[in-house]
């Protein structure tokens, strides 16, 4: 799959005599015309692709279709096709490793409009996590005025808003 970027979050200085964990995710990128599905959180204002870890040993695509589902109730997962790779760098803030490798697999798919009962974890429910479809323009506008004006915001907005960039750009 493609690598469409690689970030270095800023307090990343070197990678030299760091101890690196790698955690492998997905990402969806369900679109209908230009209505995407994402999670706004409230805790982050931040609009996000569904998606989250696969567990070990998990095949890329069961992993997406399974995270999709539990953020989103999304049904009807069809059309599954890859869309590339995002890396990251972050900060590790436990004490095992110094820096967090994370590498997210996005593939786009198409969804019933209708979504079901979503299966949020508590710390999802806990930051005010949910579903819905919304413009992608004005999610990328919300993103950007989150990331310019809010102390809110969290590391993976960055990412997120690269991402429905790239989508507006390749997709609509």
């Amino acid at each position: 799959m493609q690598v469409l970027k690689t970030h270095y979050h800023p307090e990343i200085k070197t990678l030299e005599n760091k101890s690196i964990f790698t955690r492998f995710a997905t990402r969806s990128i369900a679109v209908q015309g230009t209505t995407i599905l994402l999670l706004y959180t409230a805790r982050y204002e931040d609009y996000s692709l569904p998606g989250g870890g696969l567990e070990l040993g998990e095949d890329k695509v069961k992993g997406m279709m399974r995270e999709l589902s539990e953020e989103t109730g999304a049904q009807g997962i069809k059309n599954i096709k890859p869309f590339g790779t995002y890396e990251e760098y972050r900060p590790w803030y436990k004490p095992d490793y110094d820096i967090q490798h994370m590498i997210s697999y996005c593939y786009t798919c198409e969804v019933n409009k209708e979504l079901g009962a979503s299966k949020l974890e508590s710390y999802e429910t806990n930051n005010g996590m949910k579903a819905l479809w919304i413009n992608i323009h004005e999610a990328i506008k919300h993103n950007e005025k989150t990331m310019a004006t809010s102390d809110k915001k969290g590391m993976s907005i960055e990412r997120e808003t690269f991402l429905l960039k790239l989508i507006a750009e390749r997709m609509l």
